[in-house]
């Protein structure tokens, strides 16, 4: 069913498009005016320029025009991601209030809805298969409008965000390649390709950043792909699935609209309290904390793969281990316990002995 030479051309022609379409979206985005300015919530100390995703976008685009897939959901997918770009751009240029925004992203929704790319069904165990019925509009409008927000949430440090949709997206596409998904694995090959060859340029330091029109159309292509694929899978749990590949983004920005909430603040205002701002103040270099939610991100991705297929008892293991990750990502936030961090000390504490242990012998 796959030709894998394919996929590996197709991932290349993404990767090198990405990498050499960036140099002219650079200068595009100086002479446009789409800069990031520094401020005193942001890191960065120099004006950055942004539009980076279209570099990315270009990329998918010429990477999928070579596997030329068809698919009856993909002319609707494709006229959504347009939407979503342009949208992304002009916010990048001229700062779109949320509503605009919010707007493009609802039309960029109804594509998919009106050729019937929806979520319809979710799988329980015990329970089975439940349609979803006239639920369906609604849940498909949250998870597509979800995933691009909290994408674009966590787009606070140099290569965080292209990083962890990357990781994401490996995960997906191990997981298409098992259940043999063809159209997930080429929409999920090509845009990995993308993101890596981008993630040359905006890698600490950034030369330039994504900006609302990368993380918008990366979170709204990983919400495609996760409906194409990962809630089509018939496993136990398998609602679950697409929320463990995604748990950084989807949980930074659940807790921080509970933090919000809690402190009686602007839930849609921004801030400096995210996840990747707390490890920078407790003193990770902007590198490190980057890093660290890489491996995050790739341990709640493996832990996926391995739902994706697990009996009741080793999904029942598995929900464990990704409970304990999140309650460590609460503690960074401070959420726990006003701020108390057991599970961090422990493990800290437990570290520092085996080292001590180390040096002695």
């Amino acid at each position: 069913m796959f030709n894998f030479a394919d996929l590996a051309i197709a991932f290349m022609i993404a990767l090198i498009s990405a990498f050499f379409i960036t140099f002219p979206v650079k200068q595009l985005a100086i002479k446009w005016g789409a800069v990031d300015f520094p401020n005193h919530r942001k890191i960065h100390t120099k004006v950055t320029p942004r539009l980076g995703g279209l570099a990315i976008f270009a990329g998918f685009l010429i990477g999928l025009l070579y596997l030329f897939p068809s698919h009856p959901n993909l002319p609707e997918i494709i006229l959504g991601s347009i939407v979503i770009i342009l949208t992304g751009a002009l916010d990048d240029r001229y700062g779109l209030r949320p509503g605009v925004k919010l707007t493009g992203q609802l039309i960029a929704a109804s594509f998919l809805i009106s050729d019937g790319l929806i979520i319809d069904r979710l799988t329980l165990p015990f329970v089975g298969t439940i349609e979803l019925g006239f639920l369906s509009v609604l849940i498909t409008i949250l998870w597509v409008v979800g995933i691009t927000n909290a994408i674009n949430l966590i787009d606070g440090l140099d290569g965080l965000a292209t990083g962890v949709t990357t990781i994401a997206l490996i995960s997906i596409f191990i997981m298409a390649i098992i259940d043999v998904q063809v159209m997930v694995a080429y929409l999920s090959i090509v845009l990995i390709g993308a993101n890596l060859g981008f993630l040359y340029h905006n890698f600490y330091p950034a030369k330039i950043y994504m900006g609302d029109t990368g993380s918008n159309f990366l979170g709204y292509m990983i919400a495609v792909v996760s409906m194409l694929g990962l809630f089509k899978n018939i496993a136990l749990f398998s609602f679950i699935i697409p929320v463990i590949v995604l748990a950084v983004p989807i949980f930074d920005t659940l807790f921080a609209i509970l933090r919000r909430a809690y402190n009686k603040e602007n839930i849609m205002a921004a801030d400096n309290k995210h996840i990747h701002y707390q490890l920078l103040r407790q003193g990770y270099s902007h590198r490190k904390t980057v890093l660290i939610l890489y491996i995050f991100s790739a341990l709640f991705g493996t832990m996926a793969i391995l739902f994706s297929n697990a009996s009741i008892t080793t999904s029942l293991i598995i929900t464990l281990f990704v409970l304990a990750l999140l309650h460590i990502l609460a503690e960074i936030m401070g959420l726990v316990m006003g701020g108390k961090r057991p599970m961090l000390d422990m493990l800290g504490s437990v570290f520092k002995k085996k080292r001590k242990r180390d040096t002695e012998n």
